[in-house]
């Protein structure tokens, strides 16, 4: 699996310790939902994954930990 991504999720992967298997991962094995028509959010385990498919490979908007359902 091919992914790129933007400055603003390297940041943000570097800042909370996630690599890029795990976010490959996430895209992989993860739960998916629209966010939008071009956006998808994948979520799997304690990462959460923004991203579209741009000529067949994935674009990495955003990453961050998921917060639990009662907000902590």
């Amino acid at each position: 699996m091919e992914i790129f991504m933007s400055l603003h999720a390297v940041e943000q992967a570097r800042e909370r310790g996630i690599s890029i298997n795990e976010i490959k991962e996430v895209i992989q094995k993860g739960a998916k939902f629209p966010q939008d028509e071009e956006k998808t959010v994948s979520i799997y385990r304690h990462i959460k994954v923004i991203s579209k498919k741009v000529n067949g490979k994935y674009f990495v908007i955003t990453v961050m930990i998921r917060k639990e359902e009662n907000g902590k």
